[in-house]
C-alpha cells in the first residue's frame, strides 16, 4: 500500500511529465486552463497521454473518465482522486 501524496506533490509530478511528453510550457499550465489548448492535444495525443498517465501513476485509465476533463483543474482532480483511491485500496 503505497502512502498518499500531496497535491502539490501529484501536480508538480503531473507538470513534469506533461512538459516532458507534450513539450508544454509548466507556466502554462494553470488550473483554469484548457488542457487541450495548452498541450495542442489531437485524438492521437489523448491515446499518449493516457500511456503516460498509466505508466507514472500506475492505474487504468477508461475513456470516459475524460468526458469532463476540460481545464489542468480538471485533470489535476482526477488523478490525485484516482492516486489517493489506489493508496486506500
Amino acid at each position: 500500500m503505497s502512502p498518499i501524496t500531496t497535491s502539490e506533490e501529484t501536480i508538480t509530478k503531473i507538470k513534469a511529465f506533461l512538459s516532458e511528453e507534450f513539450e508544454a510550457d509548466q507556466s502554462a499550465m494553470v488550473p483554469s486552463a484548457s488542457l487541450k489548448e495548452v498541450l495542442d492535444l489531437d485524438s492521437l495525443d489523448y491515446i499518449d497521454l493516457v500511456v503516460v498517465i498509466e505508466s507514472n501513476f500506475h492505474f487504468k485509465v477508461k475513456p470516459e473518465d475524460f468526458t469532463g476533463i476540460l481545464t489542468f483543474q480538471n485533470f489535476y482532480d482526477y488523478i490525485i482522486s484516482k492516486v489517493n483511491t489506489k493508496a486506500i485500496a
